[in-house]
């Protein structure tokens, strides 16, 4: 199984869309020393996941999701 994910930073007031096998060991990785988007802050926490049978299937949620580039709609998706 594949997840797509969905991080929120209460610091940063956003949020971050991902994907991976195992939601849990990739929130442990965001939060560890490393250059990009997500060391900006360290209280991400998930607030969504959503599963899928294939890779390419969670990446075209994925892709779906980054797209809309709207807060109150993932706050929509998140609340569903």
């Amino acid at each position: 199984m594949f997840y797509v994910y969905i991080l929120y930073s209460e610091f940063l007031d956003r949020f971050y869309i991902g994907m991976s096998h195992d939601p849990k060991e990739r929130l442990t990785k965001h939060l560890q020393k490393h250059a990009g988007f997500t060391s900006r802050a360290k209280d991400w926490k998930i607030v969504y996941t959503e599963a899928f049978p294939t890779k390419e299937h969670a990446s075209e949620r994925e892709r779906q999701i980054k797209k809309w580039k709207s807060k109150p709609m993932i706050r929509k998706l998140i609340g569903s």
